[in-house]
């Protein structure tokens, strides 16, 4: 009788611990659970918090485009095959060998800022038979037509290029349209043969032509960190597609938009772009600074010279995506649960092994 108390009382104590066991991984999968829907969480609406107080105006274009025009007083101006109806800027028709921009008029002169562009790429062109992008500048100089987009190589300051159609048939590891960001000091040129590869700070591939719903892109620039997101599926959603730090860019600098065609032609529409403000507090050495006086550049772990041969077309690691935050706190709930189940294995036979001394 006395050992079968004995035995009882070990197997209450077992049956407890077993208890505390599994509330406690019950606890570490509910904190899992949560950390991983935080970590894969869509962005949703604006980035920003879309308070129109923080909308800059005389940097914005939207409809029905009052202000655009060659007048003195126009705060957007336009150049070559740009078509500007009620409710589109159309940058290039769906036609051979045309350029088109739109530039601001007035420099900007935000130190941490955040553009919304809405856009529509569309044309009868069947996969590959359409070109060639369009881009989003934010440059020291404005309406200097070239090669590079509809606009001037080896400019000053930020472009975020909207890429259709690919050159570099060698670059097979990616697909079109492709999506990326360059930084430039004037002393780059921006190479079409390999589709900007050679200079391109990051990008995504975002399937943006022929879509019967909005598409927008966002390009966010804060506190040396340049941060492009599309909502380009109709969920209102934002997803990340370039996210890289050490960016410095001046103030004073114009916006502006343009597209080109070549032998294969797209149609380019400009619906809105929308300029807010964001409210950072910057350090004291920060404020000190003469902001119009800074080179546009970016503290990258490689020279871009040895980007040339490198499959990923990156300059630097990427960022822990949500994803790569998901597997890794998968991996640690997996090591957490083998642990404790090992554990309980070990404590059960050590619990074993006593009985049989009563």
């Amino acid at each position: 009788m006395a050992a079968t108390g004995r035995e009882c009382a070990v197997c209450a104590r077992f049956r407890l611990r077993c208890v505390r066991l599994e509330e406690g991984l019950s606890w570490v999968v509910g904190a899992f659970l949560l950390l991983a829907a935080l970590a894969v969480l869509p962005v949703c609406a604006d980035i920003t918090d879309g308070n129109n107080e923080h909308i800059k105006r005389e940097h914005s274009l939207t409809k029905p485009y009052q202000g655009v025009g060659t007048s003195p007083s126009s705060q957007w101006d336009f150049w070559g095959s740009t078509l500007v109806t009620s409710q589109y800027v159309r940058l290039t028709a769906e036609e051979r060998s045309k350029q088109g921009s739109i530039w601001n008029t007035v420099p900007c002169f935000l130190k941490d800022w955040e553009m919304h562009v809405q856009f529509k790429v569309h044309g009868s062109g069947k996969k590959n038979l359409h070109g060639d992008g369009f881009a989003i500048w934010y440059t020291k100089d404005r309406l200097h037509p070239g090669p590079v987009f509809g606009n001037q190589d080896h400019y000053v300051g930020l472009a975020i290029f909207v890429d259709t159609f690919r050159n570099d048939l060698h670059g097979m590891d990616r697909s079109f349209p492709y999506i990326s960001a360059m930084v430039n000091n004037g002393s780059l040129a921006y190479d079409h043969s390999k589709d900007g590869r050679p200079t391109e700070l990051g990008g995504c591939s975002a399937d943006v032509r022929n879509k019967d719903y909005d598409t927008f892109l966002a390009i966010r620039y804060s506190k040396g960190r340049l941060t492009v997101m599309v909502d380009i599926d109709d969920k209102n959603e934002w997803k990340e597609c370039i996210d890289i730090g050490g960016v410095r860019l001046p103030t004073g600098y114009y916006f502006g938009a343009s597209a080109a065609t070549g032998d294969l032609s797209d149609n380019h529409d400009i619906i809105s772009m929308k300029l807010y403000q964001l409210m950072v507090e910057h350090t004291a050495e920060d404020d000190s600074l003469d902001w119009t006086k800074i080179e546009p550049s970016v503290s990258l772990l490689k020279s871009p010279k040895d980007n040339i041969d490198d499959p990923t077309g990156n300059f630097r690691s990427t960022p822990l995506t949500g994803w790569k935050v998901f597997l890794l706190l998968l991996c640690a709930l997996l090591g957490i649960v083998v642990c404790a189940v090992v554990g309980a294995v070990v404590f059960q036979k050590r619990q074993e092994r006593n009985k049989r001394f009563y």
